[in-house]
């Protein structure tokens, strides 16, 4: 065990100061500095909020199959109407579309619509969108400008912050990518309304993951309000947007290249990005995360670092969001585990997982055997 690598990062939330209106986040970064707005109808208010971003740029819009028909064509014409030089792109919806190959089709699209280096990208989507925007943005032309607008809980919340982008290889998820932070990101809460459960319940992985890691107040407000939370209601998931941004950017602020404390947000990812994959990507992230918290917090348990009563809440808050708690019985072990040793947060040979110091409170170790896991 790594003793001096215990976390209790940010501060704590005030679960009754909710929000009822748009509400702001902001990513200290010093010159990387960015702002997330949050809030319902700010699509619809993008082209105004987006004209001292794109001044003097041509746009190009970067979404999948699905979103482009949903909301990208309004968006497009929308900006049009303002007179925004803006092209669309697109890349068909799915896990699968995230590798070098979308990224080179994209890039020689862009080239073929006379994108330079004055040129800015804007990624509509989820986090696949998110991650495979941010990384052509971050090479293209040695690098250019990105605006995030998230349409999914999951990535309102997660992966729109904090800069990691990244594809996916044969091997494993993310081995390939950058830090490449945008210059602003836009969430529009009233997207959420048009998603299937299932999305929202990805997304509902990470915000418990929040709590679990940083702020028991966050996760106790989740257990009071999870009722208003997956029937949406509009400023309970404003403040949980906000708070879910707020804790990420205090961590990103403070360790933006995941030199040592940045490393708490992996927790459940290790086991989950293993179990994403052996899945064939069925089964999708955040139920993936799910499984990974409480496979992890069995191990926080057996070494007397949480209760058997703290992990009961857990799988009970997981299981209220509809989220799995157990790797499905017909999984391979073996081929989890050997997802789990080419994680990319494997050093010298170690791999590393985030414990949980009850609800809270985070330590890193890096001698968790296989067998200790038990999955």
């Amino acid at each position: 065990m790594e003793k001096d690598q215990i976390f209790g990062a940010c501060s704590k939330c005030e679960p009754d100061e909710i929000s009822h209106v748009w509400d702001m986040v902001k990513v200290p970064l010093g010159d990387r500095s960015y702002e997330i707005m949050i809030g319902p109808g700010l699509l619809t208010e993008l082209p105004e909020k987006l004209a001292g971003f794109i001044a003097g740029k041509k746009l190009f819009i970067v979404t999948d199959s699905n979103v482009e028909d949903l909301v990208g064509y309004d968006l497009l014409n929308m900006l049009r109407g303002q007179g925004v030089d803006v092209e669309m792109l697109s890349f068909p919806a799915g896990e699968d579309a995230k590798d070098m190959k979308t990224v080179v089709d994209l890039a020689r699209q862009l080239v073929s619509l006379g994108a330079d280096r004055n040129s800015m990208l804007l990624a509509l989507g989820g986090g696949v969108t998110g991650d495979i925007c941010g990384f052509l943005a971050s090479i293209y032309m040695r690098g250019i400008p990105f605006i995030q607008v998230p349409t999914t809980l999951l990535a309102q919340v997660d992966s729109s912050v904090g800069g990691k982008t990244g594809v996916d290889l044969p091997e494993g998820k993310n081995l390939i990518g950058t830090f490449a932070q945008p210059v602003a990101v836009f969430a529009d809460i009233g997207v959420l309304c048009t998603l299937p459960a299932g999305e929202i319940r990805n997304g509902l992985a990470e915000v418990v993951k929040y709590g679990m890691i940083v702020d028991e107040n966050f996760f106790n407000f989740l257990e009071k309000k999870w009722w208003d939370i997956i029937n949406l209601e509009p400023d309970t998931i404003v403040f949980l947007v906000k708070r879910s941004c707020e804790i990420k950017a205090d961590v990103v602020s403070r360790d933006e290249k995941e030199g040592g404390l940045r490393r708490i947000l992996n927790f459940g990812h290790t086991i989950g990005h293993a179990v994403e994959a052996v899945s064939g990507y069925s089964i999708p992230h955040g139920e993936a995360v799910a499984i990974g918290m409480v496979a992890v917090s069995r191990v926080s348990v057996s070494r007397g670092l949480m209760t058997e009563d703290q992990l009961g809440r857990l799988k009970s808050l997981l299981e209220q969001f509809r989220l799995p708690v157990e790797i499905p019985g017909e999984m391979d072990r073996d081929a989890i585990i050997k997802h789990i040793k080419r994680d990319k947060k494997v050093r010298d040979g170690r791999v590393h997982f985030v414990l949980t110091r009850g609800i809270g409170s985070t330590v890193i170790v890096d001698d968790v055997s296989m067998e200790e896991l038990d999955l």
